[in-house]
């Protein structure tokens, strides 16, 4: 089991460093093949010493081996966040198909995180990409009912698409999409809840922020990272995030009736 997590985190920290990859050259119309790495700012070829993940950007102390400029912290952030998650999956999930399916719902997060923390976009090629790999998975292990993921698929698009059109550009197309995605992964309940905590980490996140000057009123902000946090919380601790929820209002109700009666 020890050998087995050092191999998951390994494997995570690596992916993590390609997803990085991934993000930022998509979106410059790059390919993600060649050519190899460099610095953004001198264009020096990195070399391998320079692209261990997480570990190499420790090492260098956060800037370029050649012209010392800084390097970005969503590298290093990135990278450790996939292979945490991967662990945590490792460890966390009951059987092969729930392990599978939190890995591909990482990766698929992490990539669109790089690519809207830096450009504010979701490019439709990642989601196309995933969205194959999805139907595919699901098609190798069939969801019970079998229809929840087409019916995931529909209520992840229909609903954000309805929140899209009332703010009037509030929600964007690409997390329209991006919704849409994953429901094709995680079926219905899965996308619906990961919603709700979606706005509500978002909500609370916002709000800290305008109190505290850190964003202005009506400032475009990236949304994926709250997409992030609310759907791996959702999958990850769904069942008792939801237990707890339901808990808490029927102990509302019952003292809010107490009250009530003589």
């Amino acid at each position: 089991m020890f050998v087995m997590s050092i191999y998951v985190t390994v494997a995570g920290l690596v992916l993590g460093s390609f997803y990085n990859v991934v993000g930022l050259r998509v979106t410059g119309g790059q390919s993600i093949v060649a050519p190899p790495s460099r610095c953004p700012s001198c264009g020096q070829r990195l070399r391998f010493r320079d692209l261990v993940p997480v570990f190499s950007f420790i090492i260098l102390r956060g800037r370029c081996r050649s012209c010392h400029q800084k390097i970005s912290m969503i590298y290093p952030i990135i990278e450790a966040s996939t292979g945490l998650l991967f662990l945590f999956n490792f460890f966390h999930a009951k059987s092969t198909e729930e392990m599978l399916t939190g890995w591909l719902l990482v990766s698929l997060l992490m990539i669109v995180l790089v690519t809207d923390l830096t450009k504010m976009i979701i490019p439709d090629k990642i989601l196309i990409c995933f969205l194959v790999f999805f139907i595919i998975f699901r098609f190798i292990f069939q969801p019970s009912p079998w229809w929840d993921s087409l019916l995931g698929t529909a209520v992840g698009f229909s609903l954000l698409a309805l929140i899209a059109f009332i703010s009037r550009g509030g929600m964007g197309g690409g997390d329209v999409k991006l919704f849409a995605v994953i429901g094709a992964l995680t079926g219905t309940k899965m996308v619906l809840f990961g919603f709700f905590l979606s706005t509500l980490f978002g909500s609370m996140i916002g709000m800290c922020c305008l109190l505290t000057g850190l964003i202005k009123r009506r400032q475009p902000i990236p949304f994926v990272p709250f997409i992030a946090m609310g759907m791996l919380a959702a999958f990850f601790f769904g069942n008792e995030l939801f237990s707890y929820y339901m808990n808490f209002f029927e102990a509302l109700n019952l003292n809010f009736l107490s009250a009530l009666l003589p």
